[in-house]
C-alpha cells in the first residue's frame, strides 16, 4: 500500500477516535516512547512479529504527533536526511559511530 494512503488512513482513525484533536503532542511522544520500549523487549526476545507490530506502532505515534504539529513526516524525513547524507565515518564494532575529521 502506498505511503501516503495509508498514513491518511492512519489519520483518519486517529480523528475517528477522538485522537486528533485530544491528544496533545506531548501524549503521543509518551505513547511513542513507550512503543520504543516494546520494539526493544521485542527486538531482545527475537520476536519478529512483535517487532513489525511495534515498528508500526512507532510509526502511528510519529503521524499522530506529525498531525497534531501539523508536520509531515516526509518532509522531516527528508530534512534529517539533507542534515546526514554527505556525513561521513564509520560505525565501530561497539556501536560507536566514529565521525571522519575533516
Amino acid at each position: 500500500m502506498d505511503f501516503e494512503i495509508l498514513k491518511g488512513k492512519v489519520e483518519q482513525w486517529a480523528v475517528d477516535r477522538q485522537i486528533i484533536p485530544n491528544a496533545t503532542p506531548t501524549s503521543q511522544l509518551l505513547k511513542l516512547v513507550s512503543e520504543v520500549g516494546e520494539l526493544c523487549d521485542a527486538e531482545g526476545k527475537k520476536d519478529a512479529t512483535g517487532m513489525i507490530d511495534a515498528v508500526g506502532d512507532v510509526m502511528v505515534c510519529l503521524i499522530n504527533y506529525c498531525a497534531l504539529r501539523d508536520l509531515d513526516l516526509v518532509q522531516c524525513l527528508a530534512f534529517a536526511y539533507i542534515q546526514i547524507k554527505d556525513r561521513k565515518g564509520t560505525l565501530m564494532t561497539d556501536g560507536t559511530f566514529v565521525k571522519e575529521q575533516l
